[in-house]
Order: structure tokens, then C-alpha cells, then sequence
């Protein structure tokens, strides 16, 4: 057995061997070599388009300098059995690769993709505003998908939930461009949070409902920068759910009401005091809807917060927050924490 190997695979050299020579000419050995090298060049993006051969394949990549020689192309794809074996698709080709490279790349069907960074934490305009500024489709396209009786549906999200808010899970994402538009990046920014976010609700036993626990997570999201205060945040707001008592969050009031509020310019009790469903300084409970996307990290402290006696907390200006018990201790805090401001933004003067 092991003798017809060798003696096959000798015939195929010859028959290669002569194969080269032939298509190559008396210089076959040297023009192969010359062949598989780089072309070099700036990187160029090509479309492959389906039912088309490797021979014009290879035609289309020297027309666009990406390889060197269509016949060098054809031999190598023959020696390594990929002739019929390269996947049409859009590619990103580097024709500082070599020969072999390029064809590994169609060989594996490495075709070009475009990188998307979503932030926790942002909710839906910032979303829309980002993608069509990445010039990956207008916000005209994300709206009805995420938003209104058009929305997109998944079974495990109530067909009563009027928008996406929340859903659709931060995280960054490597799309091929062929696939590229607005309804394959929500639904994959769905099946993300499916595969995310629906199994630590599913593990928890958390008394709220799916959209409750996502509307708390998000509201944590906003509030919590510092990683290990998540949880206490956290339990700060299931402790004032329980007692009835409004959870007073900057965040939705800024949502409420598209306000960005600074160190140097804080809500004011107007704003506070404005009227919405998503204000939960007059509004008791949690808001109708997620107030942005929350990562797992939220998520999890939103199913498993940690539960204290403390029912209010204020920013320091450096993301940290500090807890109290009572109202004086609460007043008692944010007045230290303005004083300590003034303090600072004088030393900068």
C-alpha cells in the first residue's frame, strides 16, 4: 500500500513539474518563485463574485494587483487542491501578502467585515447618531426597527414593549460588509442579548419582570461608574422599590428629558419636578422602559443586588458616591461634596 502512495505522489510531481515548465516556460522555476511573492501596493477591496472560476478569479486579482502571475495562481490552487474550493464574498486583500496567503484567505472565506463599538450604557439616539456617522446606514433605516409597531420582534421580548430600548447589548461587533444594513445589526445586537443577557435573568430569581429588570439595570448602568459600587447602587434602588419611595435618579430625568447635566451645571428643581413617566423624582416606580443598554456587569447587579440599610447616595465628582441611611445624612453628604467642589475649581483659578 504504502508503495503506490509514494509512486502516486511522485506522478503528481512530475505531472506538476511539467505542468510548471510548461505554462511557465524554460524559466519555470524562477517565474514560480517570482510568482508567489508579494506584489506589494496599498490594501484594495474586491468583490468575488459567486459562480465565478479560479482562473478568473485569478485574472480579477492581477487586474486589481493583488497577486503577480494568473498562471503561478492557477498552479498553486491545483497543488493544494482549492481549484474549486474559493468562497465568492467581498475581501480586503493586503498585497504586501504573498501569493499563498491571498489564497488562504479565499480558501477560508476571510472576507471583509466592519468593526462596531457600542458603548454600554447609550441608549438609542446616541446609537442611530453613531452608526450613520460610521457611514454604515442613515438613522432613517434604525427607527422603525427599534421603535414603534414596525419594531423588529423576537419571541423571548413581549410584543407589548413599544422599542428596543435596553435590548440591544453593547458590545463590539465584526459585520461582513455583504451583510451590512440596519436590520442585521439590530438583530444581531438582539441575538447578543439573548445570548448575554437573557440567561442571567433566567438564573436569577429576581421578583421583577424581564422589562423591569432591564429598565433597573440600565438606570444602574447610568448611575454606577465605579465597578464595585454596581451592586450597592443596585440594592439601593430595590430598597426604595420596596418601600414605596421614588428612586430619584438624575439619569431619567436627563433622559426625560434630553438634558445633559455637568459638574458645573446640575439639574434644577425645575427639571426635577417636571412631570414624565420616565422622571422618577415624581414618577413612583421604575420608568415604562429602559432608560439605555446595560452590560452584563449591570445586569447582574440588577438580579443580585446587594441589600443595605442605605437608601440614598450622591456623586463625588471623581464617579465615586457616598451612601447614607437617613435624609440629614443624605443633605449632610451633598453639601460636603459641593463645598469640596468649590474648593477645588477655586485651586484651579
Amino acid at each position: 500500500m504504502s508503495r503506490s502512495i509514494v509512486t502516486v505522489s511522485k506522478l503528481q510531481g512530475i505531472l506538476l513539474g511539467g505542468l510548471l515548465i510548461l505554462t511557465l516556460g524554460l524559466g519555470g522555476w524562477s517565474s514560480w518563485q517570482e510568482g508567489l511573492q508579494p506584489l506589494g501596493g496599498e490594501p484594495v477591496r474586491v468583490k468575488i463574485r459567486s459562480g465565478l472560476g479560479s482562473a478568473d478569479i485569478g485574472d480579477l486579482l492581477v487586474t486589481q494587483k493583488v497577486i503577480r502571475s494568473q498562471p503561478v495562481w492557477r498552479i498553486y490552487l491545483l497543488t493544494q487542491g482549492w481549484t474549486n474550493s474559493l468562497k465568492a464574498g467581498t475581501y480586503d486583500f493586503d498585497p504586501q501578502q504573498s501569493l499563498p496567503q491571498i489564497a488562504q484567505q479565499l480558501y477560508e472565506g476571510r472576507i471583509a467585515q466592519v468593526r462596531l463599538t457600542v458603548p454600554e450604557g447609550w441608549n438609542l439616539k446616541q446609537m442611530a447618531r453613531y452608526f450613520e456617522m460610521q457611514g454604515v446606514f442613515p438613522e432613517a433605516q434604525f427607527w422603525p426597527l427599534v421603535k414603534g409597531p414596525e419594531r423588529l420582534q423576537v419571541p423571548w421580548l413581549p410584543k407589548t414593549v413599544p422599542q428596543l430600548e435596553g435590548f440591544l447589548f453593547p458590545d463590539t461587533y465584526l459585520i461582513p460588509v455583504d451583510a451590512l444594513s440596519a436590520q442585521q445589526v439590530v438583530q444581531r445586537m438582539l441575538q447578543r442579548f439573548e445570548e448575554v443577557g437573557l440567561p442571567i435573568y433566567q438564573s436569577n430569581k429576581t421578583t421583577l419582570s424581564m422589562v423591569e429588570w432591564v429598565t433597573l439595570a440600565s438606570i444602574v448602568e447610568k448611575e454606577a461608574v465605579v465597578a464595585q459600587e454596581r451592586s450597592l447602587i443596585s440594592g439601593v434602588f430595590w430598597q426604595r422599590l420596596q418601600k414605596n419611595i421614588p428612586l430619584g435618579s438624575d439619569p431619567t430625568v436627563e433622559y426625560a428629558f434630553g438634558i445633559t447635566q455637568t459638574p458645573e451645571r446640575n439639574l434644577t428643581y425645575a427639571q426635577v419636578r417636571q412631570k414624565s413617566p420616565y422622571n422618577t423624582y415624581v414618577t413612583p416606580g421604575l420608568p415604562p422602559t429602559p432608560i439605555a443598554a446595560p452590560g452584563k456587569a449591570s445586569l447582574e447587579s440588577a438580579a443580585q443586588p446587594e441589600l443595605t440599610d442605605y437608601l440614598f447616595f450622591v456623586a463625588r465628582y471623581d464617579g465615586t458616591h457616598i451612601f447614607s441611611q437617613t435624609v440629614a445624612e443624605h443633605e449632610q453628604a451633598k453639601r460636603k461634596i459641593r463645598q469640596d467642589f468649590k474648593l477645588t475649581d477655586q485651586r484651579k483659578k
